[in-house]
Order: structure tokens, then C-alpha cells, then sequence
């Protein structure tokens, strides 16, 4: 899967989503900082990559704790956003660089994250990477939002997702194949955390929109596509707000 998704060129792909991205793609659990201190050994003087950091958002969980992280991001629009949106951290600093080739110093860093991007990552190349990178005793965590779909409005936003996407299909993003295969010889514990969002009309539309394979505005089946997410929100809202249920996964080596 990989090979196939980085011919659609992560480093440009989601160049006209940013604004939507920062506004309104799901943060991660606050829970996860005080997890990784007490059972992964983060403290403040460890040095954190966040590899494909993209507009920021995993990068924040760890700068609002007061951690230092250096975002490595290839695409030059979500880079920038994530410099406005997290130039008020002291301990922020921001390369455009790719996960292949980070242009950090080897063994200097004692915790490499890739939240939602590890899929659009060539794995040999990025393994060897982070293994040149990494302190010995270091870990690297791989973390997906993975959205829900056991409740009937979640089933329906999926069905609405794959009738209009463009481009390609929405597959698996998390191969557990294809991670079990990057981290050997390590082993890898896995780890999971609720995470919810109540979404408005304009917020469901912006993460509809955030998604590099849904057609924008300009495009023939725009327009039916937020009529039925018209139908959809006015159908399943509560007091105006609808339950977007994620399950945050974390793969860390042992």
C-alpha cells in the first residue's frame, strides 16, 4: 500500500486542504503525554521528532506539555501552516525535510513519532533512517486516528466518503503486516485511547473537505456531494452536533 500511495506525492498533495486540515482534523487524547511518561520513559530532556508533522497537531500535544520537538514535513504549505500554528512554542522547531532523509544527526534522539503518515511513507528507506537517528534505547511511535463506524451516522458518513471520493478508494491505513515487518527485530506493543469530536455543520464539512481525495469546490460532483451531507448532518445532529468517534492507536517498540 505504501508504494501506491506515495505515487500520489505526499508533498503536494494536500496543499489546497490546509486550511481545512488545521481547522478541523481531530487532535489526539491529552492522556497520551502522561501514558508515554510513565510507561515509555518521556521526560523533558528527551529529544522528540515528529516525522511527516505535517500542519502540527501531534507536535502540539507534546509542546503544550512543555516538551521540545523538531517537525520534520516535506510539504511546503502544511509546514508553514505548522509554523504559524505553532510559532508561539519556544520549543518548536520546523525542516522541510522527508522521512527517507531527515538531515538530523545520527543517535540524537530518544523518541521519533509519525502520527497519520506513516502509510505515505516508503518503509525500507524510512526504517534505515530512523534506525540511524534513533538512540539505541530510543522509541519510535507510529499513531493513527482511526474513525469508528459502529454507530449508524458513522456507517453513512463512510458510505458518503466512498461514493464521491476521487483519486483512490479510501483503504487501510493501518497495515499491521507491513508494521510488524518495519519494527523487526523489535517488538512492538500496541495502545489505544477514545477520542471524540462534536462536529457543527461547518466543521463536519471542513474534515470532509481536509480528506486529499474529496472533490472541492469547481468539481462536477461537489455540489451533490454537500447536498447529501446536507441530508446526512440534518438526519443524525443532536442539538446541532454530530459524535465523531475516533480510536487513537499507538505502535511503540518494546
Amino acid at each position: 500500500m505504501q508504494n501506491d500511495l506515495i505515487t500520489l506525492n505526499p508533498t503536494t498533495r494536500f496543499s489546497d486542504r490546509v486550511e481545512n486540515y488545521v481547522k478541523y482534523r481531530p487532535s489526539y487524547p491529552k492522556e497520551i503525554i502522561p501514558f508515554l511518561e510513565k510507561y515509555y520513559d518521556l521526560s523533558g530532556y528527551k529529544r522528540i521528532a515528529d516525522i511527516g508533522s505535517g500542519t502540527g497537531i501531534f507536535s502540539e500535544l507534546f509542546l503544550q506539555s512543555g516538551y521540545s520537538v523538531i517537525g520534520i514535513e516535506p510539504n511546503d504549505h502544511m509546514r508553514r501552516a505548522a509554523e504559524t500554528r505553532l510559532g508561539k512554542y519556544h520549543g518548536f522547531t520546523s525542516r522541510n525535510h522527508r522521512a527517507e532523509q531527515t538531515g538530523l544527526r545520527s543517535h540524537s534522539l530518544d523518541m521519533i513519532t509519525v502520527a497519520q503518515a506513516f502509510h505515505w511513507m516508503e518503509p525500507i528507506k524510512t526504517k534505515k533512517e530512523f534506525l540511524r537517528i534513533l538512540k539505541p534505547d530510543g522509541h519510535i511511535v507510529l499513531a493513527w486516528n482511526l474513525r469508528l463506524r459502529h454507530s449508524e451516522f458513522l456507517q453513512d458518513y463512510q458510505t458518503l466518503r466512498q461514493k464521491y471520493a476521487i483519486d483512490y478508494k479510501e483503504g487501510k491505513m493501518v497495515d499491521e503486516e507491513a508494521i510488524q515487518i518495519f519494527f523487526h527485530p523489535m517488538l512492538v506493543k500496541v495502545h489505544s485511547f477514545p477520542n471524540v469530536q462534536q462536529l457543527d455543520f461547518e466543521a463536519l464539512k471542513g474534515q470532509l473537505l481536509s480528506a486529499s481525495y474529496m472533490p472541492l469546490p469547481g468539481h462536477d460532483s461537489y455540489s451533490a456531494m454537500i447536498n447529501d451531507l446536507i441530508v446526512l448532518f440534518i438526519e443524525h445532529n443532536e442539538n446541532g452536533l454530530v459524535r465523531m468517534e475516533f480510536e487513537t492507536k499507538l505502535y511503540i517498540n518494546r
